[in-house]
């Protein structure tokens, strides 16, 4: 075979597979022996796979704290305690229509910072804000869009799963990864909130409950802000690395639920067992996908990608322009995990070789990088059709929500993540003046 058709025929292979519904894990690991075997590497070669799983996933102490962050956040939806905290925000921020889209907006922010699940933050939003939102008078299409992206928003705000595994992928130190996401999420969270004002101007205002009791709302929304800065805050201050952080917030979890009342070893061991199942599923991708990229870079898959981002012109950011629209682009059929791991290893040797005259370089570069990434990524929750958050919204929404009102409804959001990276990309301080 000529030196561009094998990785063509893996790169095709694989997504064929995945496309099919096939185990991400299996197709990946699966393209990889295949390739092996009909190409003019070595059967050597899975020794050395063998090794680099070893190395780079089963031997990984920093990889410990995804099953603890997810452990954390399952044990606070399952216990309850996020929906008493939704709604006590709820109450504390009603009696406007933007009051009640903004509460919204500061829940999905909570339930980021505090579990990191996309999936929970998005349903629980959508069975306790949507019927508030209708009642407010936002159209269907608002309500839906306002719901995923704010669910979305717990894939990129820190303590972040995908933040984690992007910081492994680079090679840069995770609490900057978190430092350098804190701007974005923020920014992010303006500008959904100017949106929503902005939608609401003209809706009634509403009338706030009488019996809100302010000491209840502390009392409420007390732990679960306490442990989400005692999480991030010692992660970021460096006082405790992340593996170290994340089992804090799982204790912290667990403490909390003790103090609601709501500690049962039923909870803790369906907790538990979710856990598992999610890691190994992580896990499983990874080595799948390590397998992969030693493979698809032995055929010549790296430089035939390389040569391709080339062709459009070397200026850095044209080949940053690029790298983000692939990675786009692939977020409408593929999951930010599987991105991450097959086209990170082949796109960051591109960019760290690249001088984009802003003063950055090293890892502060490779932070930028991976920061961008992770907004750009964060899109894939949303874009059609395939986009995660769509689905969990359109289970938990039933038929209050048809799948053209959710479509038209995250539009603007994504517009606003597209926006928001721009600005990322021109002003770099905006990323890495929250790191060290």
């Amino acid at each position: 075979m000529s030196d561009s058709l094998l990785p063509l025929a893996m790169a095709a292979l694989t997504l064929t597979g995945i496309m099919a519904g096939y185990r991400v894990g299996m197709v990946l690991a699966g393209a990889a022996a295949l390739f092996i075997l009909i190409s003019d590497l070595p059967v050597a070669f899975f020794n050395l796979l063998v090794s680099r799983i070893y190395a780079n996933v089963l031997s990984n102490w920093l990889l410990v704290a995804i099953p603890m962050f997810i452990m954390m956040g399952l044990i606070l939806e399952m216990s309850g305690v996020a929906e008493r905290s939704l709604r006590a925000a709820q109450k504390a921020l009603g009696g406007s229509a933007a009051g009640m889209g903004i509460s919204v907006l500061v829940i999905g922010v909570l339930l980021a910072a505090s579990s990191g699940i996309v999936g929970a933050s998005v349903v629980l939003l959508a069975l306790l804000a949507l019927p508030r939102l209708a009642e407010a008078g936002y159209d269907k299409p608002t309500s839906a869009g306002l719901i995923a992206a704010s669910g979305t928003l717990a894939i990129l705000i820190p303590p972040s799963v995908m933040l984690i595994v992007l910081g492994d992928q680079l090679q840069t130190p995770v609490p900057d990864m978190f430092a350098g996401a804190i701007g974005p999420g923020l920014m992010l969270v303006v500008a959904y909130g100017i949106y929503v004002i902005w939608k609401a101007r003209k809706l009634p205002f509403l009338p706030r409950e009488s019996d809100v009791s302010y000491l209840k709302i502390l009392f409420d929304l007390g732990p679960l802000l306490a442990l989400v800065i005692s999480v991030l805050g010692s992660i970021v201050a460096g006082v405790a690395t992340p593996t170290e952080a994340s089992g804090l917030g799982a204790f912290g979890a667990v403490l909390i639920t003790l103090i609601y009342g709501r500690f049962s070893f039923t909870m803790l061991l369906g907790a538990a067992t979710k856990t598992v199942i999610a890691t190994s599923v992580v896990l499983f991708v990874m080595i799948g996908a390590t397998c992969f990229s030693a493979v698809f870079k032995g055929v010549g898959g790296a430089d035939l990608v390389k040569a391709g981002v080339m062709a459009f012109g070397s200026d850095p950011f044209t080949v940053l322009a690029v790298v983000m629209g692939a990675i786009f682009v692939l977020g409408f059929v593929l999951d930010w995990l599987e991105i991450t791991l097959i086209l990170i290893p082949i796109f960051a040797p591109i960019v760290a070789g690249l001088d984009f005259g802003n003063g950055l370089s090293g890892d502060a570069l490779m932070i930028w990088f991976g920061v961008l990434v992770a907004v750009n990524l964060q899109t894939s929750f949303l874009t059609p059709p395939f986009g995660f958050s769509l689905f969990y919204l359109r289970g938990a929404a039933g038929d209050s929500l048809t799948t053209p009102q959710i479509y038209r409804g995250v539009l603007p959001f994504i517009a606003l993540q597209v926006l928001v990276l721009v600005l990322l990309i021109l002003f770099p301080g905006l990323i890495t003046g929250f790191t060290s």
